[in-house]
């Protein structure tokens, strides 16, 4: 299942835009409750006014909040922002550190966070726990544990570690195309005659392939042998998914 996904979804990568650790730390809070791609509307914006740590610390309040506002639960967002600039310039010198514990230990950074700055900024191999990955596993049958920390050893033992930070982007790129929370394109997933959930959603072409999502989606129903002219041209658009 890990090998066809990776045949399914080439172009999976990080969806949230960043230059550098601190950028994408900074993303990955404001991701919450949102999509990433509001949070790449407003991180350019945010980013050329506070480039560094200690300009995110020392912000003016209400102009930050006026930046954050269209991600939601700005206010919120913006103290978690100015909170982790401030523990990055007093704690570790304006740099975002580079170990599980000791990013953990920032304000707003769990663990699924730490594995998403681990593995696409520093390249340390990570599990990226979030509701696709564990939506997707919990159909594949990998495991049947809801506790994100649980989930992310079982699948640890069964994907080879150099893999993990690509596996996560290709399991949340899945979730968020073709295995959908409310009802997935069954009938138009490379991966049907592997996942033992196959029938959750619709298994007629036609009515799978309207449910694919993003720019690959004719590719994507091509893969599974479903006409890609059945895949109306809205679903071509990015996808706009938390």
């Amino acid at each position: 299942m890990a090998r066809a996904l990776a045949e399914a979804h080439p172009d999976a990568h990080c969806e949230l835009d960043h230059k550098d650790a601190l950028q994408l730390t900074v993303a990955t809070v404001l991701s919450a409750q949102t999509t990433d791609k509001k949070v790449n509307e407003v991180t350019p914006i945010l980013f050329a006014r506070y480039p560094t740590a200690a300009d995110l610390a020392g912000a003016d309040r209400e102009e930050m909040e006026a930046i954050l506002k269209p991600t939601g639960f700005f206010r919120a967002k913006t103290a978690s922002v100015m909170k982790l600039g401030q523990a990055i310039v007093e704690r570790f010198g304006g740099e975002v550190p580079r170990t599980m514990a000791e990013l953990v230990s920032l304000p707003g950074v769990g663990r699924k966070t730490a594995n998403v700055i681990l593995g696409n900024a520093f390249g340390v191999p990570g599990l990226t726990v979030d509701t696709h990955f564990q939506r997707l596993v919990q159909r594949f049958r990998w495991t049947a544990e809801t506790d994100p920390v649980k989930i992310e050893n079982v699948v640890a033992e069964l994907v080879e570690k150099r893999d993990w930070t690509m596996f996560s982007h290709r399991i949340i790129f899945h979730g968020r195309r073709v295995c959908h929370a409310k009802k997935p394109a069954c009938g138009a997933c490379t991966l049907a005659r592997l996942c033992p959930s196959y029938g959750l959603g619709p298994t007629e072409a036609a009515p799978a392939a309207k449910l694919l999502k993003g720019p690959r989606a004719r590719d994507l129903a091509a893969a599974a042998g479903v006409d890609p002219d059945l895949v109306p041209a809205a679903a071509v658009a990015a996808p706009d998914v938390p």
